[in-house]
């Protein structure tokens, strides 16, 4: 039997190629399309890869041509946040205008599925935590703008056009491929778990704390993470719902648990056996106190339980494939 075949933009990055492992082991076929600004060829292991980018619709076409994929996991944005506040329009380009010119390869080729990579930032400073999905939505840089003028554009043709839509919101991504296959490896990297373990194993000379008087138990943030193996089976499940015709969805991807910091960097020295060098620095502007999901409508609406709700589990995977990479 054939497995249908699914689109993943931006699949050679650190969750899309988790979902592309999840996609082939739920009985899909992945076709990677990613211009490798931030992904890495030897991700790609499920399935082919396309080189290119949105902004190019005769190779958009050309590929669904060729492919003819019956829905979409779209992953390819830029992501750094502090970027986007420095160099905006390249966010609206890539992140916004992209969508735009897949969402026109869609509509031409006749796919009408797809699952949005969105994020937490669209919410901003949160007015109550756990945060719901009915929250005013108020990002406070261009990086959670141009996530939420994606999330409108969505329902918007899902209303004229009757597009089939699933949007899921990450908390904080982390950990690596239980199983060894895949990891983090952004460039530079930005996330606390991967930047605390390289100040353990000697990477990095120490990890900057910004912030120590917040009103939390140990005066440093909290945030919710979420493994990324727990994130690609979600997108698994979101797929599922939209091909057998459910109703069209947004929902948060979060624990409903959050870790600070100081307990983060104490779990590292817990995994490693190994010292974190720390230095205490002032606190960055647009930090809340703390984000955490409220769970509860992908826990009810997909059926999502993640699997590695425990934050040790992350820092052993992400551990794991650091150290594999470094043994490379």
């Amino acid at each position: 039997m054939t497995r249908p075949t699914i689109l993943v933009t931006g699949g050679a990055g650190f969750i899309g190629s988790h979902a592309c492992k999840a996609l082939a082991r739920a009985g899909y076929q992945p076709v990677v399309y990613d211009d490798l600004s931030n992904g890495l060829v030897e991700a790609v292991r499920w399935g082919p890869l396309v080189v290119g980018g949105l902004a190019d619709p005769a190779r958009l076409a050309a590929l669904f041509d060729q492919y003819r994929p019956v829905a979409v996991l779209h992953f390819a944005a830029f992501i750094e946040a502090g970027l986007s506040v420095r160099e905006p329009a390249r966010f609206y380009q890539n992140n916004v205008a992209g969508t735009l010119s897949l969402l026109q390869a869609m509509a031409q080729a006749g796919c009408d599925r797809i699952v949005f990579s969105s994020t937490a930032a669209v919410y901003g400073d949160p007015l109550q935590t756990p945060i719901r999905e009915d929250h005013v939505l108020q990002p406070v840089n261009p990086y959670g703008r141009s996530k939420l003028m994606v999330e409108n554009i969505l329902a918007d043709q899902a209303a004229a056009k009757g597009l089939r839509v699933a949007v899921l919101r990450y908390f904080n991504a982390s950990g690596a491929d239980p199983e060894g296959e895949l990891g983090e490896n952004h460039q530079p990297e930005t996330h606390l778990i991967p930047l605390v373990l390289q100040a353990a194993l000697g990477h990095r000379p120490e990890i900057a704390i910004f912030g120590s008087d917040y009103d939390t138990p140990d005066g440093t943030c909290i945030r919710d993470y979420v493994h990324v193996a727990d994130l690609a089976d979600a997108h698994v499940l979101a797929l599922r719902r939209l091909l057998a015709d459910g109703d069209n969805l947004t929902a948060n991807l979060g624990t409903g648990t959050g870790f600070s910091v100081a307990q983060v960097v104490a779990a590292v020295e817990q995994v490693t056996g190994l010292p974190v060098p720390v230095r205490r620095s002032d606190r960055r502007p647009g930090d809340p106190a703390i984000l955490v999901a409220d769970k509860g409508r992908a826990w009810t609406d997909l059926g999502w339980q993640p699997r590695f709700p425990d934050i040790t589990d992350h820092i052993r995977h992400a551990a794991a494939w650091m150290r594999h990479r470094q043994a490379d």
